[in-house]
């Protein structure tokens, strides 16, 4: 397909992979640049069915003669589900384990250009690679190769079934970032130049891939972005399979699990994650204190301790970490209690929430405008900072501080808080930022969520400090592990026009750390 406003069109780009050759397209760079060449829908593994839906992913079978990859892959989420933020399609088939490649310079194995690796979220239940949200088109316009991955979603990639690897969904990480190592140089990558990013559940993933040994030398930096962390223990995943079992009907085996359809599994999984009583308010209780339940588990191999546990000890300290979260990410989703909640002062909807005490007591102190907007949102504030910001402090905390095993951090910690509220939804909500990250705010359904006319200049600013991360491994303001606190605060009142730096970005929430 020859790149629109090219006076001679050029041959559509073909590349040699490990497993065979693929033909790609080339396409019209943003705003009249230069064009750039996109791959889709490539196999990283065998599609995960039959006897290999619960298996560790196996190398693709090589295949002869060239491979188009000119349309996006099969995606492990199935079926219409509830209208998300970020459109995010499903695509049928079972070849579900495959990624879509963005380059600038396909085929130039000399070019040695900085990658970069996307993992999607989804609460590691939903999501697609295939979101326009996610096209690459702004990266490699800047000299950056883009390789957007799939994995096995819900109880099919993280479920504990007896007989079966756990963390399947965490080993389709791991083989896509192996065939980064192995391909990315037919697409003009440099292997030794991986950053892997990503957002709420994928932000928790590229988190929990820097705290693995295993992970350590697939990559080189991480940008983790709104990130939601798994660490679900063992005995709760236990507990959780089990339930799944007795509502499917079956023996909690392999056997037993196999013979139910993927749907049906993914249809009874938020079901089996319900606390007994039913009551919703209770369910988003039981999501504050036990975390997601579907989502990477400590299985004693992989990963053998929490995360922030593991960061903190000095695994993955040699690499450079960029992170942060939105003001408001949940507050949102609590707007709708406004009426009911209106004469409820906010501490004692905070207590209801957990918070007691002399917490509860401190974080007010430290939140002081809460006690006037209302108890709707100090239950979204107080949501989003126990679920996203105090794990960016720990993590920024941990990687600062001395490990237990006496090493400190030898690469650098930079943290945002993203600020810009959208006039669309009221909040800098969840999600909202993603399209500035990746310079595209004319993409399908930004304007639902972000207006029709959102800044063009904070989007500049946010993709400028990824790409110079990405490139050079500093996003351009002071590192939080060398004056800890500084956060560039991106949008909103303090920063109209882009960034600014705040000495204490996060010591709102002291009180929860």
């Amino acid at each position: 397909m020859p790149a629109p406003g090219i006076s001679t069109p050029p041959e559509a780009p073909v590349t040699a992979l490990s497993a065979g050759r693929v033909r790609g397209m080339w396409r019209a760079g943003p705003d009249g640049g230069s064009p750039s060449a996109a791959f889709l829908g490539i196999p990283f593994a065998k599609p995960p069915v039959g006897g290999l839906r619960f298996a560790a992913p196996r190398r693709p079978d090589p295949w002869e003669g060239v491979r188009d990859a000119l349309v996006h892959g099969p995606t492990p989420k199935r079926g219409d589900s509830a209208q998300t933020l970020i459109p995010e399609p499903a695509i049928p088939g079972e070849a579900t384990l495959n990624l879509d490649v963005f380059t600038p310079a396909p085929g130039d194995r000399g070019a040695r250009l900085p990658v970069m690796v996307w993992i999607h979220g989804g609460g590691y239940v939903e999501g697609s690679p295939a979101s326009p949200w996610y096209d690459g088109a702004a990266f490699t316009r800047d000299g950056i190769v883009t390789v957007n991955v799939s994995y096995r979603l819900g109880f099919d990639g993280f479920g504990r079934i007896p007989g079966a690897p756990d963390n399947r969904g965490v080993l389709d990480w791991l083989a896509a970032l192996e065939w980064v190592q192995e391909n990315i140089g037919a697409f003009g990558g440099d292997p030794d130049r991986v950053t892997i990013m990503g957002q709420s559940a994928g932000g928790g993933a590229v988190l929990t891939l820097l705290g693995m040994p295993a992970a350590q030398p697939l990559f080189h930096r991480v940008i983790s972005l709104s990130g939601a962390l798994g660490d679900v223990p063992g005995a709760r995943a236990r507990r959780l399979s089990a339930r799944l079992a007795e509502l499917a009907g079956v023996a909690c085996t392999r056997d037993g699990f196999a013979s139910v359809p993927e749907e049906r599994l993914a249809s009874l999984q938020a079901e089996a994650a319900k606390p007994d009583s039913g009551k919703a308010l209770d369910g988003e209780i039981s999501l504050l204190r036990e975390g997601l339940p579907w989502a990477p588990m400590i299985d004693g191999g992989l990963i053998t301790r929490p995360t922030a546990e593991s960061l903190g000890a000095g695994v993955g300290a040699d690499k450079a970490l960029l992170l942060g979260a939105a003001d408001d990410e949940l507050t949102m989703t609590t707007d709708a209690m406004r009426g009911r909640l209106r004469l409820v002062p906010p501490g004692l909807a905070l207590a209801r929430m957990g918070l007691e005490g002399r917490r509860r007591r401190a974080y007010l102190r430290d939140n002081r405008e809460l006690r006037r907007r209302g108890a709707a949102v100090a239950l979204g504030r107080y949501a989003t900072d126990r679920v996203f910001r105090s794990l960016v402090a720990r993590v920024a905390g941990a990687r600062t501080a001395t490990g237990v095993d006496g090493r400190t951090g030898s690469a650098s910690t930079w943290v945002y808080a993203f600020s810009w509220a959208s006039p669309a939804l009221g909040w800098a909500c969840h999600c909202l930022d993603v399209p500035f990250w990746f310079d595209c705010l004319g993409a399908p359904g930004v304007d639902r969520v972000a207006s029709s006319q959102p800044p063009q200049a904070l989007a500049r600013a946010l993709h400028s400090a990824a790409v110079r991360f990405v490139d050079e491994g500093d996003p351009g303001w002071p590192a939080w592990s060398s004056a800890p606190g500084a956060t560039a605060v991106l949008g909103g009142p303090e920063a109209p026009d882009g960034l600014r730096v705040r000495p204490d970005g996060y010591a709102s929430l002291s009180a929860l750390l």
